[in-house]
């Protein structure tokens, strides 16, 4: 039979793993974004907090007690975006689709739409965010939210279409913006005859880890974009391993 002291010991550690889980569910959640910066920085002043009452400093006290007293609203506000993004994943069933089915599915339709484009020398440009977000390096665009399939990304890039120029960004298997502005890459020892599509790609690349997709309007090459570096002349078959070898790395963190 257990002791009343064996139930307590059990209960703080089932108490004591259970917050582990949440925090760590968290962290998966925010990691990558602004938001861990942000939490930093309240780490920070929490240290500052508990340091000024020790050392008696009452008016950085006094200050801080009345952020802290606020932190509720703050956390909301700041996190605003976060939070919605937790509570969209957690009502999906992670079971419902099987993730590799899903990346595949992703790739194939990314290899056919720049097989066409790269047909009728239609340049473009496609984004594919992984773990650390894009929203911050963009401008202009265009919301969209649509799910990903060869024959919108190739409309989208028509010359005739209005949004043709820019961009287009692929988040969590959905194709969320289009007419998209990226930072250009001021390496200096970047080919000069790199155009202004290539190098909007590289520069996206150097400061996330996203994949960038660039088919050139002179010549219909297809090129793939990573960690600023850029492979040019890719075909079919290599775009499709290489697409399902770097998405595959973020799996985890993409379809929940």
């Amino acid at each position: 039979m257990m002791t009343p002291l064996g139930h307590v010991a059990w209960l703080d550690l089932a108490d004591i793993l259970l917050v582990a889980f949440i925090l760590y569910g968290i962290i998966l959640l925010i990691k990558g974004t602004i938001a861990v910066r942000l939490l930093a920085a309240l780490t920070g002043l929490f240290f500052c907090y508990f340091l000024s009452q020790l050392l008696g400093l009452q008016t950085l006290y006094w200050i801080l007690n009345n952020f802290f007293g606020a932190i509720l609203i703050v956390l909301v506000v700041i996190f605003q975006h976060d939070i919605r993004r937790a509570l969209s994943s957690m009502g999906r069933n992670p079971f419902l689709k099987d993730r590799g089915d899903a990346v595949s599915e992703l790739v194939e339709e990314l290899v056919t739409a720049t097989d066409v484009l790269s047909g009728k020398r239609i340049g473009a440009l496609i984004v594919i965010e992984r773990e650390l977000e894009v929203e911050n390096h963009l401008e202009v665009g265009t919301q969209i939210d649509a799910k990903v399939t060869s024959e919108l990304i190739t409309s989208i890039f028509l010359p005739y279409s209005p949004i043709h120029d820019g961009a287009v960004i692929i988040q969590k298997e959905k194709l969320t913006k289009a007419g998209c502005f990226l930072p250009l890459s001021r390496n200096p020892e970047l080919c000069k005859t790199l155009g202004t599509r290539h190098r909007a790609g590289i520069g996206l690349s150097e400061v996330t880890d996203a994949v960038v997709l660039v088919v050139s309007e002179e010549t219909g090459a297809v090129s793939l974009v990573c960690d600023g570096k850029i492979t040019r002349g890719v075909d079919q078959n290599t775009l499709r391993k290489m697409l399902k070898k770097l998405i595959h790395v973020k799996q985890r963190r993409w379809f929940r």
